[in-house]
């Protein structure tokens, strides 16, 4: 730890999602970052097996994202989109489209997942009530899925953690069941053949509230951060046949899946299931500056453009289609297409799951799960301390020379698109080794 970072010195930041007194008793710091590793402020190199959060899909210091930021900084470093514009906003948004399946080709820009989410929910409730629809205002959630942590991600989420503190949420909201099922489903290479008819229970929710009450069902089609759970064969298409029954607006949360993660552009792609609304972020401009965005169908955003002349939408935020964000997307579009990287995880994907499902006779190990260039690989929680095995992990694999992500006691990987096959033997056999020490 550097001279200016004393312990005193560290207490002003007060960090997310982490152990704040833990981490401040032994930092972990990362000083500077190339291609597929971090450097620690003491030189030390770390392999990246989380792109950094789901989100640096590209490798980390990427020149040409360096130089665009640069020059567009130069030349114009704010302008509003308030009733104004500026050209980069709609040359990302026409790029983008072009990645996005089906007519989902209009974008309305955010600066993170979280902001993604609670956009798309108020374009579903609000899509409704300029149909003439105004009593569906009602949402429905999943067990165990994440949606960022503004107040309609995490009510309409199913992780406890992130709801138990905040009181009473937003009303008119309801949870499907989720779908892990480790007996059932345990060490399952890909998508899992039991499952599909758990998307019966929106059936059960339908009937419990009456369809003309449901705005919208969101799913991650991949649910990353409460540990890689995957959805069962058929499952999705069953979700949208019963959306489309009702006349229900069905949202894919691919903040995490979207630019790639799957081996294509969208997870909507990969399980070739037509939602209604995409949310999208982390991977938009590899995680260099913050951007999310939304994409909604040809039908949705037509809705609102009827009527009288004046704002359609009553929503925004300051930094909407920021120039400088504006201009990392465009870079990093551009690399994905120049390099194939939307793609690459199609290619690596048998390498990378008999890498993960190696560590099958590891010790603690009850479950793996992988799916593209992801992998969940669940230990069995210590008695009376859920989480701590996964902490454990977490602090070796640091000290190790490795990075990881932690839910609970499931560890997470979802590496750089770059990565080779030997940085991936690296990655699999240095966490094995840590695993083999923790009791």
């Amino acid at each position: 730890m550097s001279s200016a970072l004393t312990r005193d010195a560290l207490e002003a930041f007060w960090m997310p999602f982490t152990a704040n007194r833990q981490f401040k008793d032994q930092p972990r710091l990362l000083a500077r970052a190339e291609g597929m590793h971090y450097w620690t402020p003491d030189g030390r190199k770390v392999l990246d097996g989380c792109a950094g959060l789901w989100c640096v899909n590209a490798g980390h210091g990427r020149k040409e994202i360096t130089a665009a930021v640069a020059e567009q900084m130069a030349t114009l470093d704010y302008a509003p989109t308030f009733q104004m514009g500026h050209p980069a906003g709609f040359e990302l948004a026409n790029r983008l489209i072009k990645l996005t399946p089906g007519d989902l080709n209009h974008v309305f820009f955010t600066n993170s997942g979280s902001e993604s989410v609670d956009t798309a929910l108020k374009i579903a409730i609000a899509y409704h009530r300029v149909k003439g629809e105004a009593s569906r205002q009602r949402l429905i959630g999943r067990e165990k899925g994440y949606h960022g942590v503004g107040f309609g991600g995490i009510s309409v989420g199913g992780l406890s953690n992130n709801r138990k503190y905040f009181g009473a949420m937003l009303p008119g909201v309801d949870h499907l069941r989720h779908t892990l099922d480790i007996e059932h489903n345990a060490f399952t290479r890909g998508v899992p053949e039991w499952g599909a008819h758990l998307a019966d229970d929106l059936e059960r929710l339908v009937a419990l509230h009456d369809a003309s009450t449901i705005a919208a069902v969101i799913v991650e089609p991949m649910a990353g951060s409460a540990g890689v759970i995957l959805p069962p064969k058929g499952y999705l298409q069953k979700l949208r046949a019963i959306c489309d029954k009702h006349g229900i607006l069905l949202i894919f949360d691919e903040v995490i899946t979207g630019f790639g993660r799957l081996g294509t552009a969208f997870g909507a792609q990969y399980f070739d299931v037509m939602p209604d609304i995409i949310t999208t972020a982390k991977g938009l401009t590899n995680g260099a500056i913050p951007m999310g965005a939304v994409f909604v169908r040809k039908q949705i955003y037509d809705a609102f453009m009827k009527g009288p002349d004046g704002i359609e939408f009553f929503h925004g935020y300051t930094y909407s289609a920021h120039p400088a964000a504006c201009a990392a997307g465009l870079a990093t579009q551009e690399i994905y297409e120049r390099e194939g990287l939307l793609t690459r995880g199609a290619d690596l994907a048998k390498a990378w799951e008999d890498a993960v499902h190696s560590l099958r006779s590891a010790p603690n190990v009850i479950d793996i799960r992988n799916l593209g260039l992801v992998a969940g690989i669940e230990l069995q929680p210590r008695a009376g301390a859920v989480g701590a095995r996964g902490y454990e992990a977490l602090v070796k694999c640091f000290e190790k020379g490795i990075l990881i992500r932690t839910t609970g006691d499931t560890i997470a990987l979802s590496p750089p698109l770059i990565i080779s096959t030997a940085q991936i033997d690296e990655l699999i056999t240095r966490l094995g080794e840590v695993l083999k020490t923790i009791a």
